[in-house]
């Protein structure tokens, strides 16, 4: 068991040596390593492990036989380790700044800078949070409590748009619960992962956080497995299908965070100018790499024209480059799937003749996945562009008459993660996002989240939710007793 004098040591780790799977408290050496590339060369840089279906067995027993005592600590216990965890991560905050620029793409002095930043505060910040047992009744003949008991092994497969945050979100939650986990990163991002597993077999007892990167058949090995209680997931929706009907099998709680096509909804009286460059970011933010950008903005007609206009003229000047260097405002593409993906929806846009005031075409002769800030101008509703996430930097801004028209509009989708309404008149704003189909909704802001903000998606956007009391709720059952006096 760790102890508080092991707690108070440097975490020493070198981020120039190779990379391992992080099994049992030790670090393991894989039979095969596949490449990782730089999105903005697409060279290969390092190599990582492939773990294979036997060293994810044994990940699995280890986080199985270190359950018990793991849960049997005290939440202040696990808190204390926990805190101590997130001081080791931000003794190497400038190493894991660097690595995932290198292998995600973003810049390594905004996105990637904030993106580690705000991972290391919430480990922190989770920590402190607790489930407390509810006294549900409580008279001279019978008392009745609610408490929440861990799990046992949480899964957790993680994405390669934002493979640290989202990473440490489900780490520490599921940990200051009292559970173990085993999470397989991203085959495009796994090195992230792969250190701050490092840096955990130095902080937690031996089992409680396993580490093993490799393909997506070890994801679905997971999803199957009996030993593993729960699956949390954060990826497409075409895939958080699959890992609900795999895990189905067992009935494994799954908490899934999948796609989304959040609508912005500019209003006819909104100080539509000051919102230009907020919007700008939240739309191509990461490259349009993350779920809840704004995919599409819906603007009134009556200042419709003008807004692109000043859409275009602050986005003209934002440059698309490598994340290393200084300059850069939006890295690449990450992967050559998503690259390739993007090109067929510009190929679509093309072909069928759409306004493109900014952007539209992508130059394939450069070495990295780069693909230029584009600005779609009034799309039919019908068009690709507006009705599919396209997850990279393209956005359709499309006129609206009324409000009637876009609530419908917004609402006419598959997906539900969040959604934003602009407009002087709050209360009108509000009016229109209480009416909008999604699990987050902003008025006069966006992508504002917190430890104790619950956030999940509605439809095919996902199912459960991260973050708050309700997040911390996910990695548990509830329990009732009930106690004749």
């Amino acid at each position: 068991m760790t102890d508080q004098t092991t707690l108070a040591k440097p975490v020493s780790v070198d981020f120039a040596a190779p990379y391992k799977l992080s099994i049992a408290g030790k670090l393991i050496e894989a039979n095969r390593t596949f490449d990782v590339l730089n999105p903005a060369t697409n060279e290969v840089f390092a190599q990582a492990p492939e773990g294979s279906p036997e060293q994810l067995e044994e990940a699995i027993a280890a986080a199985k036989a270190a359950f018990p005592a793991w849960a049997a600590l005290s939440w202040d216990e696990r808190g204390a380790m926990i805190e101590a965890y997130a001081d080791a991560l931000e003794a190497h905050k400038d190493e894991l700044i660097t690595l995932l620029t290198l292998e995600q793409g973003k810049p390594r002095h905004s996105m990637a800078k904030g993106e580690v930043e705000a991972a290391i505060f919430w480990v922190r910040e989770v920590a402190k949070r607790r489930l407390e047992r509810e006294i549900l009744e409580d008279t001279p003949d019978h008392v009745v409590e609610v408490d929440h008991t861990p799990l046992g092994v949480v899964g957790a497969i993680t994405p390669w748009n934002f493979p640290v945050l989202l990473g440490l979100w489900k780490v520490a939650p599921c940990l200051v619960t009292g559970n173990t986990m085993v999470m397989k990163p991203s085959p495009y991002t796994p090195l992230c992962t792969l250190r701050f597993g490092e840096i955990a077999q130095q902080v937690f007892p031996a089992g409680v956080l396993n580490i093993v990167s490799g393909g997506n058949e070890l994801g679905q090995q997971m999803t199957e497995h009996p030993d593993i209680a729960k699956i949390s997931f954060t990826g497409s929706t075409a895939t958080g299908k699959k890992v609900m009907a795999s895990g189905s099998t067992n009935l494994k709680r799954i908490t899934l965070e999948l796609g989304g096509n959040d609508a912005a909804i500019v209003l006819a009286d909104a100080d539509w100018e000051t919102i230009v460059p907020t919007l700008f970011w939240a739309a191509f933010g990461n490259s349009g790499q993350w779920c809840i950008a704004s995919k599409r903005i819906y603007v009134h007609r009556s200042i419709h024209a003008q807004f692109v206009e000043a859409f275009v003229a602050f986005a003209k000047d934002k440059t698309v480059g490598n994340g290393m260097n200084e300059s850069t405002d939006l890295g690449p593409i990450q992967n050559r799937m998503q690259y390739d993906k993007l090109r067929d929806l510009f190929a679509d846009v093309k072909a069928n003749g759409y306004k493109v005031p900014l952007g539209g075409t992508i130059d394939e002769s450069l070495a990295g996945n780069f693909v230029p800030i584009t600005v779609v101008d009034n799309p039919p509703e019908n068009s690709r562009i507006v009705q599919e996430e396209p997850f990279g930097p393209i956005l359709p801004i499309v006129a609206f008459d009324d409000v009637e028209e876009v609530i419908a509009k917004a609402n006419a989708s598959p997906f539900g993660l969040a959604g934003s309404v602009w407009g002087r008149d709050r209360d009108a704003a509000i009016a229109v996002a209480r009416r909008l189909e999604t699990g987050t909704v902003w008025v006069n802001e966006i992508h504002i989240h917190g430890i104790d903000i619950p956030f999940g998606g509605h439809k095919q956007s996902g199912m459960g939710v991260e973050n708050g009391a309700e997040g911390l709720a996910e990695f548990t059952n509830t329990k009732t007793y009930m106690f004749h006096k």
